[in-house]
């Protein structure tokens, strides 16, 4: 009996975690946002989470902000002659209707710039993301390894 108590809140707990960081704003969800670990002194960051357009109209994500840092930005990497480049995307990000969109390390990203102290493994950070239709939504981001490729409590072990 004490097995199955404890094996029950354990599902429980665990699936909890994982719809806390999962959010909907309109016909938008964001889902595994994710910050990398920094090591002391680092003024930057990548963040990394995916957005689906559940809508029948296009939405652009154009901006958002982390309590830990002075700007945030949207950000693509992407090979250009053989050299991978990063760059600023000033319009932001389209999410065109039905789309999934992923940011993660060495594609789309957004960047957590003039941070205020480290970003720590298994800590999370409070943010905000801002769509240009859809409006504002609160997210929380975990922190992973400083060389992690992938977020989240769903995806370890795979």
């Amino acid at each position: 009996m004490r097995f199955a108590i404890v094996a029950a809140l354990s599902l429980f707990l665990l699936h909890g975690a994982a719809d806390a960081k999962d959010v909907a704003v309109g016909p938008l969800q964001v889902s595994q946002p994710w910050l990398r670990a920094t090591p002391k002194g680092a003024s930057v960051a990548g963040g990394y989470l995916t957005i689906r357009n559940t809508g029948t109209t296009p939405d652009r994500l154009i901006g958002g902000s982390a309590e830990v840092a002075g700007r945030f930005e949207i950000h693509e990497m992407r090979m250009e002659q053989g050299v991978m480049r990063m760059r600023h995307l000033s319009r932001g990000l389209e999410l065109k209707p039905g789309d999934t969109v992923e940011l993660k390390p060495g594609g789309l990203h957004v960047m957590l710039m003039d941070l205020k102290q480290p970003l720590v493994q298994g800590e999370t950070v409070k943010g905000t993301l801002v769509f240009e239709k859809a409006g504002t939504v609160a997210v929380e981001f975990s922190v992973e390894a400083i060389g992690a490729q992938r977020g989240g409590s769903a995806h370890r072990g795979h």
